[in-house]
């Protein structure tokens, strides 16, 4: 009876909400299916041309709805163009590797209405070992590695040649992490028109061929533990017309990295700049060597720059520790007028340049298209020097070329300004490895140039530590020489405002 009556009470409890009836766990979210592409046919063998079984494990990951592509440890020789898919990942598991081939039987690349926007690697995009198109959610991943092996082309490719690794156009969602991409022609990685980027632990080592990763026309993108050591640009963001159009580029994140180029840009942002760029945030990065600039910076084909922010970055063996230039040479679709750059700032930045060197500079056009608003917070650079005392006047630039050599030699072997309205400089400093003869800083034609705390090694020979030439309202306040004394500061055809 006592078992009855038990009973009958939870009954009522549960019908009248006095107790909770027990509740079944929800499953756990499933993991994606994983394809080993040796169970496709890859030999893996280094020599068998594994592009077909690679593709059969991508078109079956397709058509379960989304998957992971899976390559062992193995040597997996891809003779043809890898056709990607969307939904599909593929993962690179330690000891694997896929090679390029020198059998030139990659795909040609495709014509393209707009090639003389850009340069041809930037215009064609078939001719890779990796390719898509309109992709959405793909990846690489792991910590393999995809090797050119020496085979993919540096300059124009003909019939059958790949002068990229990856090549994407128009995705969305992808993934590029952990895995080493190696020895990849042109560029080891080019995206134009993507949007929704995830990096980390990306290698990149294209120090014996050209690019690293072009970044083009793409928005929100988040690199982090980066480690690309290029040739010609490491890290470069760009804006072509290579998909017919004027894109928008921007809200972007990079942390964490280290980055080197050997004859070119580390840090970079251009040549090809069609489209805004806005919205840029580097962080924790170490760069150790640019034989152009370390952070660079130009809009020559008419795009606005603006809202740009470096912090906490180191800079060795770098010719151009820093540079920003507006050009002309307009080389872009619809008849783009001239650029701008504006709202850009470097907080606690070190740099130390090597010869030959290319002073740090801000290189504006004229009327409503200077530099503006340009802030620079302990910045602290030191350049090779050396150089004997020379004419104060604007030095030559072709307006159509980026390379920080296109202006000629700068009269004052720290800053150069020419140009440019608002800039600031807080407790930061420039100095000379060698005597130079040059002033530290002269800024020519501008407005509203702030120094506070500015620390300059006085040159035996130089007339003046600072040069003001046709500027309206310059301040110096509370800044000196390495040894203490007060900058001496030289002005023609300029007003003081430190109010």
């Amino acid at each position: 009876m006592k078992r009855i009556a038990a009973l009958a009470v939870f009954v009522l409890a549960i019908v009248f909400g006095l107790t909770q009836a027990p509740t079944l766990a929800a499953p756990a979210a499933g993991r994606a299916a994983t394809f080993d592409v040796k169970d496709y046919g890859a030999k893996a063998d280094g020599s068998t041309n594994d592009t077909g079984a690679i593709e059969k494990a991508i078109n079956a990951a397709n058509a379960a709805g989304g998957g992971i592509v899976e390559f062992p440890s193995g040597q997996y020789k891809s003779k043809n163009t890898v056709h990607l898919k969307s939904d599909v990942t593929l993962q690179l598991d330690s000891g694997a590797t896929i090679l390029g081939s020198s059998a030139d039987t990659y795909d040609k690349p495709e014509a393209n209405p707009n090639d003389d926007y850009q340069d041809y690697g930037h215009s064609h995009f078939h001719n890779a070992m990796f390719y898509g198109d309109k992709l959405t959610n793909i990846g690489f991943t792991g910590s393999g590695t995809i090797d050119g092996a020496g085979n993919l082309i540096t300059g124009n490719p003909d019939s059958g040649e790949a002068d990229k690794i990856i090549s994407l156009t128009r995705c969305k969602g992808l993934t590029l992490s952990g895995i080493t991409l190696r020895r990849g022609g042109h560029f080891a990685a080019l995206i134009n028109g993507c949007d929704d980027v995830t990096s980390d632990h990306l290698t990149i080592d294209t120090a014996s061929d050209r690019d690293g990763w072009n970044i083009i026309s793409t928005t929100n993108v988040t690199v982090t533990d980066a480690d690309i050591a290029a040739n010609d640009d490491a890290l470069v963001f760009k804006s072509d017309y290579a998909l017919g159009a004027k894109l928008p580029n921007g809200h972007v994140k990079v942390r964490d990295s280290k980055l080197s180029a050997k004859c070119c840009n580390a840090l970079m942002f251009g040549s090809e700049t069609c489209g805004d760029f806005t919205d840029y945030d580097f962080r924790d990065i170490a760069i150790t060597g640019a034989d152009k600039s370390g952070l660079g910076m130009v809009s020559m084909d008419g795009s606005n720059i603006s809202d740009v922010h470096y912090r906490d970055i180191t800079m060795t063996g770098v010719h151009s520790p820093i540079m920003l230039k507006i050009g002309t040479r307009k080389r872009c679709g619809n008849n783009p007028g001239v650029g701008h750059i504006s709202n850009v700032t470097y907080d606690n930045i070190t740099g130390t340049g090597n010869s030959p060197s290319f002073s740090p500079t801000l290189w504006g056009e004229s009327g409503a298209n200077h530099i503006t608003d340009i802030t620079f917070n302990k910045v602290d650079l030191t350049v090779p020097g050396g150089n004997d005392t020379m004419s104060t006047g604007v030095p030559s630039n072709d307006a159509k070329e980026y390379n920080p050599k296109s202006i000629g030699t700068r009269p004052a072997f720290g800053w150069y300004l020419h140009n440019a309205d608002r800039v600031t400089f807080t407790d930061s400093s420039v100095r000379f490895a060698d005597d130079d003869g040059r002033p530290a800083v002269i800024a020519n034609t501008g407005s509203g140039l702030k120094f506070d705390h500015f620390t300059a090694q006085r040159g035996g020979d130089s007339p003046a530590d600072v040069m003001f030439q046709s500027v309206s309202g310059y301040c110096l306040s509370d800044s000196a020489d390495t040894s203490g004394r007060a900058l001496r500061v030289s002005a023609s055809g300029s007003t003081e405002g430190c109010g």
